[in-house]
C-alpha cells in the first residue's frame, strides 16, 4: 500500500519518494512541532539515524573574543528523504523517538556540502 505524503505544516520542499516508516512526518504517524534546525550529516548509524553538527560563534566577556562551538544532535533520518555524509539538511523537533533522538529530518537542503 502506498501511502500518500501530508503536508506537515511547515514551509519545505516534501520528498518525492515514498517510504513504510511509521516515523516519518510524511508518511507515518510523527507529527512535527517545536524549533526548526539546520545542519551538516556528519555520521548515519543504526538504521535510520544519523547525527548532524551545527557549529556556533560564542563570545567570551572576560577575554572579548570569540570561540567555535559545536552542538552534535542525533536526528531520525527517513528513507524517503534522500541524504548522505556532508549533506545539510533541516531537521524539526518532534516527540522523543527513542533515547537521544527528538528531532526529525524533514528537508534535505544541499547535496555534499552545496556541491
Amino acid at each position: 500500500m502506498v501511502r500518500p505524503t501530508k503536508n506537515i505544516g511547515l514551509d519545505v520542499n516534501p520528498p518525492t519518494r515514498t517510504c513504510e516508516d511509521d516515523k516519518c512526518p510524511y508518511h507515518g504517524s510523527v507529527s512535527v512541532r517545536g524549533i526548526m534546525i539546520t545542519g551538516k550529516i556528519i555520521k548515519k548509524y543504526m538504521k535510520n539515524a544519523a547525527v548532524i553538527e551545527r557549529n556556533t560563534i560564542y563570545y567570551v566577556k572576560k577575554y572579548k573574543r570569540y570561540e567555535r562551538r559545536r552542538k552534535r544532535i542525533s536526528v531520525h533520518l527517513p528513507p524517503c528523504i534522500d541524504a548522505e555524509i556532508g549533506d545539510i539538511v533541516r531537521a524539526a523537533e518532534c516527540r522523543p523517538l527513542s533515547k537521544t533522538i527528538s528531532f526529525v529530518v524533514v528537508e534535505n537542503i544541499s547535496k555534499k556540502g552545496g556541491q
